[in-house]
């Protein structure tokens, strides 16, 4: 019999990632901060629970939720960028609360590269699951003190997976980044990864019962930001982005998916269109 799972956040991830759950046969529990969007969850035979996570508290029927499934990824994002205060760290402890009351003992939990901040790679600039995270922004930051508050609870069964700069449907840093000027990064490798793989990847831990590890999720090609972006823009039809204010030897980090690739497991969708 199938797992049941849940998935704690159906965005831009979370949906295709539960519907292709469904199509697994798995009976798949959904969370959205949206009314409106519980008739979509809904519609593709996700059970649907509203559920928003603020520091002062989880609103929402988060027992109802856990109460039903084995396995919980959680995909919220911490969305610090944007200008609010609110601690994600805090908001990570209260949903670790919830859970403990829970019957739920298997985390998937979605955080991202970003956790390793500037960290020199260990040789020529790569980075992989056992490099020491060095996070250099707010959000790397909180997403690191976030796992630690997971994969430190010996109650639990909790993976870790630090995906880089998601791509897909819709979603596309080449579009941003069309009409900007002098751009100074032009060197840097990019580090990216196809929606697809990202549920490939999940699918992959869950289905090989890859517990109590860590997992990088970034497709093994790392041109650099101005060859591929350049390329990406007139693929489109777009104005390539200008990297004039490149510096030519400054490099940063290669982030290598070693724990998913030593495993024999592959990535399925090019980062090229």
């Amino acid at each position: 019999m199938n797992d049941s799972i849940g998935v704690l956040g159906c965005g831009w991830l979370g949906l295709p990632l539960a519907k292709h759950f469904v199509n697994q046969k798995h009976e798949v529990y959904g969370s959205t901060t949206s009314k409106e969007k519980l008739e979509l969850l809904q519609d593709n035979d996700i059970h649907a629970y509203e559920i928003s996570i603020s520091t002062s508290g989880v609103k929402g029927d988060i027992q109802g939720f856990l109460s039903n499934i084995d396995i919980l990824i959680i995909n919220l994002p911490p969305k610090l960028r944007s200008g609010t205060s609110e601690s994600f760290v805090e908001k990570m402890k209260l949903l670790h609360l919830e859970i403990k009351k829970s019957a739920v003992l298997k985390i998937i939990f979605v955080s991202s590269t970003a956790v390793y901040g500037e960290v020199d790679g260990e040789v020529d600039g790569e980075v992989t699951e056992t490099t020491v995270p060095k996070p250099s922004t707010e959000s790397g930051r909180q997403l690191l003190e976030c796992e630690q508050l997971f994969t430190q609870d010996d109650t639990i069964k909790t993976t870790i997976i630090r995906f880089g700069g998601l791509i897909g449907p819709s979603r596309h840093p080449v579009t941003m980044l069309s009409k900007r000027q002098n751009l100074t990064n032009g060197n840097n490798p990019v580090n990216l990864i196809h929606l697809d793989d990202c549920i490939h990847i999940i699918s992959t831990i869950i289905a090989n019962n890859y517990w109590n590890q860590i997992f990088n999720g970034v497709y093994p090609l790392h041109p650099t930001k101005k060859e591929y972006y350049t390329s990406e823009a007139l693929k489109r039809g777009i104005p390539s982005p200008d990297y004039s204010g490149s510096s030519s030897d400054k490099f940063s980090k290669v982030v290598l998916s070693k724990s998913f690739l030593d495993k024999n497991h592959s990535f399925q969708t090019s980062i090229l269109s």
